[in-house]
């Protein structure tokens, strides 16, 4: 029976994976830069120009949750990073250097830079187009296609292909993840872990996104700045190795043996895909927290969810590829995934570095659960007010799904959820496309109010007139 499985697992990973890397790798690659340059050229490179509001939001959304029965934007901003500061960051980055080599977090560097601003539009067009609901407010591409672009099939897909990749997919990778690291620490069974994650993902799911953000709230600051700070002690004691490693990453991605031996394809190819799965830019997911927000003008949690990107890639991707590198081990054709990131820290920190990383990667995995789950949560509800089919996709997302990573291969994971990545990062690109004009006229409005003195500016849809009677949450 489990040579069965494992028959199964191999052929269907073989499948998968010949699928992305011929068809669509490549052309998600372009859409995305693309797509990328051009929001950063027509909003006047906001990611750059306006970090420092961006930080002045976030620590005063901070300071001004009182406990009111709304989501805040720190609230929102901390389960969009659950999410984002998962798998992605310490796995993902190691899988990356494992096989594209040191140069593809370069390329992890540059799609987040550039992604950064389409976080940004899709997050803002989530604020301006989302409903309220019983508990909060809700939205997300699905909702800005069927509204803003009078489209109820292509929103209807966006929302399947959500809960697939998010709800589902994503979830496995998460669960795959913990459980090898746990095997990888303390000896733990793949089974033993599997069961303890679903007993409190389910708890959680059950919850509502009240629980998810209160919970991610607590986590998602804890969990970054205890890994930041190890990170750094590393980087630290091996200072002296900082100017090789820069160097190292730089060769790797411009060398002219990658470009004599076609490598640079390679390795601008899982940096860009480690990348796209670590910060989720352009993605559509994070749109669907941003949108639970209550702020006073949709700019505002637009530009909160771009700096979560760079929290993503720039500083906690970061961290890993430094100890990766430092330690030398990315040599080793028998390390990847988890068990790289691991090992690594075992040769910087003794034995100590694997249990670090097992319990990192469960708070970290842990957060991307539960975050994952809400995304398909609220597409669901979009398609259905039906609490049957709600009760059957948490079981699926939260049990289900979260037992099957526990028992799959890694590659297999990773190929499904690369799949997935792609189909649902097209349909919200094209989205972003047809919708940005309207993004660009309200980060307008709010420069000029910020000019003219406005420390907190307001939106009134009536500077929208063209859309005005499709905007349901910001009456005047």
């Amino acid at each position: 029976m489990m040579n069965m499985i494992f028959s199964f697992d191999s052929w269907l990973n073989q499948v998968i994976t010949g699928t992305n890397d011929a068809i669509w790798a490549y052309f998600l690659i372009y859409l995305l830069i693309g797509c990328g340059l051009f929001f950063t050229w027509k909003t006047k490179f906001v990611q750059f120009r306006m970090i420092g509001e961006m930080i002045r939001l976030l620590t005063d959304s901070i300071s001004n949750s009182n406990g009111k029965k709304h989501i805040s934007s720190f609230q929102a901003f901390a389960v969009s990073v659950a999410t984002r500061v998962g798998t992605g960051n310490l796995a993902g980055v190691a899988t990356a250097i494992a096989v594209g080599g040191p140069g593809s977090i370069f390329w992890m560097w540059l799609i987040a830079l550039i992604g950064s601003s389409t976080a940004f539009v899709e997050s803002t067009l989530a604020q301006l187009f989302k409903i309220r609901s019983k508990e909060s407010f809700i939205g997300g591409p699905a909702y800005y296609i069927q509204k803003g672009l009078h489209n109820r099939w292509m929103a209807c897909l966006f929302a399947i292909l959500m809960i697939l990749t998010f709800g589902l997919s994503y979830n496995s990778i998460q669960s795959n993840t913990i459980c090898s690291a746990m095997y990888e620490a303390f000896d733990i069974p793949h089974s033993l872990s599997g069961a303890i994650l679903v007993l409190l993902s389910l708890i959680i799911v059950f919850g509502g996104i009240q629980r998810i953000a209160k919970v991610s709230s607590v986590i998602v600051p804890f969990m970054a700045i205890g890994y930041f700070i190890l990170a750094l002690v590393v980087i630290i004691l091996n200072y002296n190795l900082i100017p090789h490693v820069f160097k190292l990453i730089i060769d790797s991605a411009f060398g002219i043996h990658q470009f004599a031996g076609g490598a640079i394809g390679v390795t601008m190819m899982h940096g860009i895909k480690r990348g796209l799965f670590s910060n989720e830019a352009g993605e559509g997911s994070a749109p669907n927290v941003a949108a639970t927000a209550s702020v006073s003008h949709p700019i505002k949690q637009g530009l909160i969810q771009a700096l979560g990107v760079f929290t993503d890639t720039l500083v906690v991707c970061s961290c890993t590829a430094f100890i990766i590198l430092i330690s030398g081990l990315y040599t080793n054709p028998e390390l990847n995934g988890i068990m790289l990131t691991q090992n690594a820290l075992q040769a910087e920190i003794g034995n100590s570095g694997p249990v670090f990383i097992a319990l990192a990667i469960f708070f970290f995995a842990f957060s991307s659960i539960i975050g994952n789950y809400y995304y398909g949560e609220s597409n669901l509800r979009f398609l259905t007010s039906s609490k049957t089919a709600l009760q059957i996709y948490r079981i699926a997302s939260g049990g289900l799904f979260v037992i099957f990573g526990a028992f799959a291969s890694l590659d297999l994971v990773w190929s499904i959820g690369d799949l997935c990545m792609a189909l649902i990062t097209i349909c919200n690109l094209v989205a972003l496309i047809k919708l940005c004009k309207y993004v660009f006229r309200l980060l307008t409005d709010y420069r000029q109010q910020k000019k003219s003195g406005i420390k907190e500016p307001k939106f009134h849809k009536h500077i929208l007139p063209d859309i005005a009677q499709d905007i349901d949450c910001w009456n005047e």
